[in-house]
């Protein structure tokens, strides 16, 4: 079975469309993808890149647009615009790390996805953190203090330096064999690609 290194950040739109259809594809072409939440903000801000600015109207309409199209196609569904960027962009990625040490991290991250998308609600703050800390039986004050723990924020910083090593810009992005695809429509390809 091949290793793919999914990189991602929630806060990142079009990585919706990833989370949500990931696990299926995983079934599907009998890979494993290996999921590292960073921090694209910090990368982007180091390269002075600003995905959507609020002057670009037309750029940032059709980017709604493309993913609810999306959506749409893979045979689920997004409801936008949502709430960005994100006011606990941080917060929201410790805690999927977090989430993954302790076994329920994709759970998180793919129901604040689908309450961020489909119900507006944004990640990692209310309601949507009591609502998902809910359904997954979590205690939310327990879950934000070991979320902003030391140890959860070296490995998100550690996550985001391996960002930077692997050469990653954007969210989502898959490594295979030290090569780079970037966003959602390279999934596949990075699947391809490792059974070559």
């Amino acid at each position: 079975m091949s290793d793919i290194d999914f990189y991602f950040s929630i806060g990142s739109t079009y990585t919706y469309l990833s989370v949500t259809r990931i696990l299926d594809v995983e079934k599907q072409h009998q890979v494993k993808f290996n999921w590292k939440p960073f921090s694209v903000r910090a990368i982007m801000k180091e390269m002075n890149n600003i995905p959507f600015p609020k002057d670009k109207i037309n750029k940032v309409n059709y980017m709604w647009r493309d993913i609810e199209r999306r959506a749409e196609g893979y045979g689920f569904f997004a409801k936008t615009p949502v709430p960005y960027p994100l006011s606990e962009f941080d917060l929201a990625n410790q805690i999927a790390i977090l989430g993954f040490e302790k076994g329920w991290g994709e759970k998180f991250v793919m129901l604040t996805y689908k309450k961020w998308f489909q119900e507006g609600k944004e990640p990692a703050i209310e309601p949507s953190l009591s609502e998902v800390c809910t359904e997954l039986n979590l205690n939310k004050d327990e879950i934000i203090s070991e979320a902003k723990s030391e140890n959860i924020e070296v490995k998100y910083n550690e996550n985001t330096n391996s960002a930077r090593e692997n050469k990653i810009f954007g969210s989502p992005s898959f490594i295979v064999n030290n090569e780079i695809f970037w966003g959602d429509d390279r999934m596949e390809d990075a699947i391809k690609w490792s059974l070559k």
